[in-house]
């Protein structure tokens, strides 16, 4: 019994070690590229992306939607990425915890020591605000936020980053003497809230396409308290060295982009469904003195289930589930054999487990990421396979409590040892449960293995997390489609699986 349990770990050893391996091994020395999870940052990613493309031995990795400003700058902190597009604004109060009026000069001294560094100012300003609708506005005389404080009764819906930034909801309302309570709301979905007067006043960057296009006026920060957000890179201190020409290639993109260019490209994302790859290509073509690019046709559903990335989506997706589940089956059945015999014991264990599925998803992804100091499919597959471990190992004990009590006698009257018992025996006939025990586990992996996308792991959960930035609920479809396709053929695959177990002891049974 001791020597199937350590096979058993040194397989999972393993296959945990080629899946940790796996995702540098396929990066190498590609430069790597983040962003956050709003337009603009999708397109900057891209615009970066493609201007050091041709300077490089292999293509960039691009790593979008990775989360807020604390997840990608951990990333970029801890090698998982070399470089993002920032805000000065962000980097002075969020990151360094400094004063408004922090220099790019001393920026660089703070984050020296940290290996990392603020370099090429791109040429546009995307700070934040407050808006509301224009009618309303006029109506109560609002124009500023100072007005604004004078109206406990409108209800504000912020982003949750702003809530929670340092030069977010809490300074900006102690500054103004704002009395309202806001509600936390993701930045794409504020749009539609308010646009269906569910809320009154949402936060913005002033780069927004959808101001104009919803009819909303931005109030006037009348006491000054939002610091100036200059569009820059944010980079590890390495990168000049390790990739000079593209270094060098993106150096020329200093005050390239000015605000209008900045809010055409938003528009052309939010309002006619231009992919952020063509959207940079254009404005590089343009750049360089390209003719301005035509207006794109918005895609249908059908155009984006069946994009050009789904073939990469389900492999990215199939791996995680795999692999999660897999580990999972090495860690749990083992587990639940050993447990079994002591009752106590078995409650402890499964306790435990069962505890581990009542902790939120982005919750223990968060923690991962602190834990290991990477993105990525590392903290994904481990989260999916703790979430896959207590279906497993409760199907394991119930299905060899379901043995029954006689057929454990006769093994022993028959001269068996116990793991003779348990092989030939047991294991069989609780074969059923287990399996169903796997079942249940695939199908939770499948569905959560989506949330990984907010790491940057990939699958199905990207063009999710893209659809909630852009609030295009097409591609959110189109994402969630794949996956529940995904869950159904597993569960084919099972029932298969399962009527062939029952063929075959009909078989041998007669």
């Amino acid at each position: 019994m001791p020597s199937l349990y350590r096979a058993w770990l040194r397989a999972a050893f393993c296959l945990g070690l080629l899946c940790a391996a796996a995702p540098a091994l396929a990066q190498g020395e590609s430069l790597r590229i983040g962003s956050k999870r709003f337009t603009e940052s999708y397109i900057l990613a891209e615009v970066l992306a493609q201007t050091a493309a041709p300077q490089l031995p292999s293509p960039p990795v691009v790593k979008q939607g990775l989360g807020n400003t604390a997840i990608v700058y951990e990333a970029l902190r801890s090698g998982g990425i070399d470089l993002y597009a920032e805000y000065t604004g962000t980097i002075a109060q969020e990151i360094l915890k400094g004063p408004q009026s922090m220099t790019r000069e001393a920026m660089n001294a703070a984050l020296a020591p940290l290996g990392l560094g603020v370099a090429i100012p791109l040429g546009f300003n995307d700070g934040y605000a407050l808006a509301m609708r224009a009618a309303d506005a006029d109506r109560l005389g609002v124009k500023t936020l100072s007005d604004l404080a004078a109206h406990p009764e409108l209800k504000l819906g912020l982003s949750n980053e702003f809530i929670g930034r340092a030069d977010g909801w809490q300074g900006l309302a102690s500054r103004y003497g704002f009395k309202q309570t806001p509600t936390g709301l993701d930045h794409g979905l504020a749009y539609d809230a308010i646009a269906a007067k569910q809320i009154d006043v949402i936060d913005i960057y002033t780069t927004d396409a959808k101001i104009d296009h919803l009819g909303l006026r931005v109030l006037e920060d009348d006491r000054h308290y939002f610091p100036r957000y200059d569009a820059v890179v944010l980079y590890r201190l390495d990168v000049p060295k390790r990739f000079p020409q593209a270094w060098a290639a993106l150096t020329k993109l200093e005050g390239r982009i000015d605000e209008r260019a900045m809010i055409a490209m938003n528009a052309r994302a939010e309002l006619q469904g231009a992919a952020f790859d063509v959207i940079a290509r254009d404005f590089l073509v343009q750049a360089k003195g390209g003719a301005a690019p035509a207006a794109s046709a918005e895609r249908g559903f059908v155009a984006k289930l069946f994009g050009p990335d789904l073939g990469r989506l389900a492999r990215e997706h199939l791996l995680l589930v795999a692999v999660s589940v897999g580990l999972a089956i090495l860690i749990a059945v083992p587990l639940g054999i050993l447990v079994f015999p002591n009752l106590r014991l078995r409650a402890v264990v499964l306790g435990l487990t069962g505890l581990l599925q009542t902790i939120p998803s982005l919750a223990l992804l968060a923690v991962l990421i602190s834990l290991l100091g990477a993105i990525g499919t590392l903290p994904a597959l481990i989260a999916l396979t703790l979430y896959s471990l207590l279906p497993i190992m409760r199907n394991t004990v119930t299905g060899l409590a379901e043995v029954p009590g006689g057929l454990r006698q006769a093994g022993t009257a028959l001269g068996m040892t116990g793991a003779q018992s348990l092989r030939t025996v047991m294991l069989p006939l609780a074969l059923p449960t287990l399996l169903a025990g796997v079942r249940t586990a695939t199908t939770i992996a499948i569905g959560t293995a989506t949330i990984a996308a907010f790491i940057g792991a990939g699958g199905f959960g990207e063009r999710i997390v893209t659809g909630l930035a852009l609030n295009d609920r097409q591609l959110l479809m189109a994402g969630a489609v794949p996956a529940a396709v995904l869950a159904l053929l597993s569960e084919a695959v099972f029932e298969l699986i399962d009527y062939a177990l029952r063929r075959s002891r009909r078989q041998a049974g007669s």
